[in-house]
């Protein structure tokens, strides 16, 4: 089985879920590098330590505080097969355009991403979950090399 490195995000609401989880979840979860923001780290970090084995966890900022942005440049590098983001559609949130381009980065680069337990319970029970699976992404480079109207190559303005 490849190791996955798996990020686990909750808004406040949904930190109790995601929590219970990952003690349902926990023997299929700790051979695996977990990547947290904020607080769900502090939570997930407690339930790995009451289990006493072994576990690689890594906490981020808390999303509001750059969390999200630093989860989008480890999935923007290639650094996050899934993502687990149990996020709450009942309470507006101060972060909301940050939450929203994760999501769009998450999608950009077509990282299996779970919003609820049971999608999450799907991806991880997956035969694919087990593999070296690479997802595949949309080739970019018409876009990356497109002519930017008004500027030359040379970087001199028309």
């Amino acid at each position: 089985m490849k190791r996955k490195n798996i990020a686990l995000v909750a808004h406040d609401n949904r930190k109790k879920d995601l929590i219970e989880w990952v003690e349902w979840n926990l023997k299929v979860l700790i051979p695996h590098r977990l990547y947290c923001t904020g607080t769900t780290g502090k939570l997930v970090e407690e339930v790995l330590i009451k289990n006493d084995e072994p576990y690689e966890l890594i906490k981020l900022k808390s999303g509001p505080l750059g969390g999200d942005q630093q989860l989008g440049a480890l999935i923007a590098e290639g650094k996050i097969d899934v993502f687990i983001f149990l996020w709450d559609p009942m309470e507006p949130q101060p972060h909301d355009v940050d939450v929203k381009a994760l999501l769009r980065i998450a999608t950009l680069y077509n990282i299996p991403t779970a919003m609820n337990r049971s999608t999450a319970d799907f991806i991880i029970t997956s035969p694919l979950f087990k593999t070296d699976y690479k997802p595949v992404v949309k080739d970019y480079s018409e876009y990356l090399n497109r002519l930017v109207q008004g500027i030359t190559t040379d970087n001199k303005q028309k």
